[in-house]
């Protein structure tokens, strides 16, 4: 597992090709403390969670997941690792490669922003080995339409990148040879953002909203009162007049 950094984007390789990078009890222990290095570094803006081999995630470790143990079987570490991704107070991207199954799918999903390549191939394969996709439904069910997610959860048939878009898993599906080009349209958008305008915005949008729209609507005008006074908000706005650059977007982009 790698972290790299350059130019404010923080890259976190998913790198075990040899099973396919499942969700291992190693490489869960790695991808968290990759996420939480990239999380407390100030100069990582934008984090990529991409992998190295032809596969991007096969799930789950099946050869721990025969234990009857709950650890083995990630049963607690592996929601804390999506909720971790999900709650990010920076924009986490997935590049995804090559095929993602089951847990890979939630990782995927988990993620604010997800390009594939078109050749790429997805599939809630749980029910076809007589388990139930329980747990990457709190980060899937978000964002696909209700029929398709009935029927890929059901029937755990295979889809393409193309599909993938157009339920709402993906942002994009393009080429292979385009992932890097449109990975990076998507973090240099995103490095273009206030650090602490990005993380109020994330919150604000995986909050859970008040039964009353009255209420909705006071908390929001609290939150935009708060940006708009603070430092962030003045500096944003001082830039625009000054016709210049903010000073937080990184020196790549001015």
């Amino acid at each position: 597992m790698h972290l790299d950094v350059s130019d404010g984007i923080g890259t976190i390789t998913l790198d075990s090709p040899h099973n396919r990078n499942a969700l291992s009890a190693q490489l869960r222990k790695e991808l968290k403390e990759r996420l939480d290095a990239a999380i407390a570094d100030e100069a990582v803006r934008v984090i990529v969670l991409g992998h190295t081999g032809k596969v991007f995630c096969a799930g789950m470790d099946l050869k721990e997941s025969r234990s009857a143990d709950a650890d083995a079987q990630g049963v607690n570490e592996f929601p804390a690792l999506l909720e971790q991704i999900w709650t990010c107070p920076k924009p986490v991207v997935a590049k995804v490669g090559g095929p993602a199954r089951a847990g890979g799918v939630g990782l995927v999903a988990a993620c604010d922003i997800a390009v594939a390549a078109e050749e790429a191939t997805f599939a809630f394969s749980e029910v076809r080995i007589g388990v139930v996709p329980a747990v990457i439904s709190v980060t899937v069910l978000p964002r696909l339409n209700a029929r398709s997610a009935h029927e890929l959860f059901l029937t755990g048939e295979t889809f393409g990148g193309s599909r993938a878009a157009e339920i709402g898993l993906l942002n994009s599906a393009v080429s292979a040879d385009g992932l890097d080009v449109e990975v990076k349209r998507y973090t240099d958008m995103l490095a273009l953002g206030a650090p602490g305008a990005l993380a109020s915005t994330k919150a604000m949008l995986t909050a859970q909203q008040p039964a009353k729209m009255s209420e909705a609507f006071e908390q929001m005008l609290e939150l935009s009162a708060e940006h708009f006074a603070g430092k962030e908000g003045q500096e944003g706005m001082l830039a625009f007049a000054e016709k210049r650059k903010p000073s937080w977007v990184p020196e790549a982009l001015r």
